[in-house]
């Protein structure tokens, strides 16, 4: 067999896109290796075990909450026939469109001792004007509301998938046995979906681990932060990388963890005989026991902060829609929308390179592709920067001044690592509706490489092409960490600029780029509602 056969182009490129990937990473691991300065000193005698205290306290609260949350209202959904069923099935979702930061400001604009709750509570109760009926919640316990609220339908999803496919068998068990519905939910059901729950709350803890804006508007002393105060406080960037490296390695033993719990687990009882999972009509106090249980995490994860924002946008001056905000506004969508594009083309690459050369090595390589997904943006930009000071450094040192460091491409790299995974798992999703017979008959018809991917894939997988553009551009419209870091002088996204006005208690303000986020974010939610009506129609 030839060389070429072996090794070609297609095996070429997804190894050097992995090298990408990975080189960040690569180098904040290897900062563990280096000196350590009096700032680490420092760091390590006084605050480092707040980060970690802090930080287990907001994860283990943050998982604990959304366990119960998801999994509580996806068994709810789908074994029970209650008022408002088919409206909450995707609407448990809504709370994905509006990221923690956007949660944490518009809490602290409800709940605040001057916030619009208290304010009503005032003049309810007659209470004066120091006094506060709702307590503060700028604190660890305010930051375990906002993750749990925004997070928790990666829970519900995964749940609800997993009791789908759970068997009438388990019922018919658990009745034998004079179990009631929830001990049935408790002892049998819980158990079988245990993976499920684990791979849901996992995504959840390392979106809280990775969070920024949040933690910090309300002054919780976590990882993100001391990484964040290390560099731009006391101008550290090699004490930044030896924290990032610490957290780093915990999500990593986090991962090692749930890939150990889930294997050879089952999600689902699914056999031979299997037969759905009967559907009880609730009525009455069920019924509305039902509804309130579904309502509440959709009124405290979206309506409130709706309403909250409405409320900002009625007491706004206008005048903020002129020429700056149109300029940021353009600023978000055309480098979201690059960086989709750029993210995408490459998911399809390396998807077709799986396909055409059936290589088990670039089968191995693609997973590793999307550890992005489970990195914090702020590590990532950590790692990048560094990496891109040593490129103009010792290689693109002919350019005057920095060619990479603080321009556009680092932020264009890291949203292509963070969102890779989004436009891979499209891609997956969409090639396996190609079936194999038709490359073979392309093959014949000698249509090969590049021709084959855009004359005969690509028609085919057009769906799955702009589906995967409008998620990764939703995703990165609402990454803040990364873009704080990486972003040159006076640029500006919706993020940043959301960020810069609730920094500042210019809440007000905050409103119009907060509701840009918010209207972009609720893209993915329309794809992932008309699946969940999709698989609703196909159980009927």
């Amino acid at each position: 067999m030839q060389f070429s056969k072996i090794f070609s182009i297609w095996h070429a490129l997804p190894i050097f896109i992995l090298l990408l990937f990975i080189a960040p990473i690569l180098i904040i691991l290897s900062s563990v290796l280096g000196d350590y300065s009096e700032n680490w000193t420092h760091i390590y005698n006084y605050v480092l075990t707040d980060y970690i205290f802090n930080s287990l306290i907001l994860v283990s609260g943050v998982s604990i909450l959304v366990m119960f949350i998801g999994s509580v209202t996806a068994w709810i959904v789908t074994n029970y026939h209650f008022f408002g069923k088919s409206f909450f099935e995707w609407g448990l979702i809504l709370p994905l469109a509006i990221p923690p930061y956007i949660l944490a400001y518009t809490f602290t604009g409800l709940f605040d001792s001057y916030g619009t709750m208290n304010e009503i509570a005032r003049s309810i109760f007659n209470l004066q004007q120091n006094e506060v009926f709702f307590p503060n919640i700028r604190n660890i316990f305010g930051a375990i509301i906002v993750f749990s609220f925004t997070l928790y339908p990666y829970v519900y999803l995964i749940c609800r998938a997993a009791f789908l496919n759970q068997s009438r068998s388990m019922f018919e068990v658990g009745r034998t046995l004079g179990l009631s519905q929830p001990l049935i939910f408790l002892r049998l059901a819980l158990p079988i979906v245990r993976p499920a729950l684990i791979a849901g709350t996992m995504i959840v803890a390392m979106e809280t681990l990775s969070d920024f804006g949040a933690v910090d508007h309300f002054a919780v002393s976590t990882f993100t932060t001391g990484i964040f105060r290390t560099w731009y406080g006391m101008y550290d960037l090699a004490t930044a990388m030896q924290l990032a490296s610490m957290l780093l390695i915990f999500i990593t033993f986090c991962l090692v963890i749930e890939r150990t719990s889930r294997k050879n687990a089952s999600f689902s009882t699914i056999s031979s005989n299997f037969k759905p999972t009967p559907v009880k009509r609730l009525v009455s106090l069920g019924s509305l026991g039902c509804f309130l249980v579904c309502f509440i995490p959709i009124f405290i994860g979206f309506v409130l902060p709706i309403i909250e924002i409405l409320n900002w946008s009625l007491r706004f001056n206008t005048g903020f829609f002129d020429e700056q905000f149109f300029s940021i506004a353009f600023n978000t969508i055309s480098l979201s929308v690059l960086s989709a594009i750029l993210c995408t083309f490459i998911a399809m690459i390396i998807n077709f390179s799986i396909r055409y050369q059936n290589s088990s090595a670039i089968k191995f390589i693609n997973p590793f592709l999307n550890i992005g997904y489970a990195v914090p943006g702020l590590i990532l930009a950590v790692g990048i920067v560094q990496l891109f000071v040593f490129l103009d450094n010792n290689i693109l040192n002919s350019f005057e001044g920095y060619f990479l460091t603080g321009s556009l491409f680092g932020l264009i790299f890291a949203y292509i690592i963070k969102s890779y995974a989004l436009a891979n798992s499209t891609y997956e999703a969409g090639y396996q509706k190609i079936s194999q017979t038709l490359d073979d008959s392309a093959r014949v018809l000698k249509s090969k490489g590049l021709n084959l991917l855009f004359r005969v894939h690509f028609p085919i997988l057009q769906t799955s092409f702009f589906t995967s553009i409008l998620l990764v551009t939703s995703e990165v419209v609402k990454e803040l960490p990364a873009t704080l870091i990486l972003r040159p002088f006076n640029f500006e996204t919706l993020a940043v600029s959301t960020y810069i006005y609730a920094s500042e208690e210019r809440m007000i303000e905050a409103a119009a780029p907060a509701t840009a986020i918010i209207i972009i974010g609720l893209i993915p939610i329309f794809f992932l509602s008309r699946m969940i009506r999709a698989s609703r129609l196909e159980e009927s």
